[in-house]
């Protein structure tokens, strides 16, 4: 299992939009609830849960990133002035 910054990918999420199985689950109308991965699929929605407790996404850093340069710029001007 992977820990730390998610990387999109651009290539797998246009692979699981257009995948065959999506298409006739969606057309037939076979989707279970949210929250029902348990059922469906117990392994990949442990994996999931460890998964998305573990990592952060991309955005966050960035909002810290952009946040922290805000300030550092607010100093400089405070202290300059």
């Amino acid at each position: 299992m992977k820990f730390g910054i998610r990387k999109p990918s651009l290539k797998k999420r246009i692979a699981a939009r257009t995948s065959i199985k999506r298409i006739v689950r969606h057309n037939l109308g076979l989707k279970a609830p949210k929250g029902y991965g348990w059922i469906t699929d117990p392994k990949k929605a442990a994996y999931n849960r460890v998964y998305n407790r573990t990592t952060k996404g991309c955005r966050i850093h960035a909002l810290i990133m952009f946040v922290t340069v805000i300030v550092f710029m607010f100093m400089i001007i405070s202290f300059v002035v």
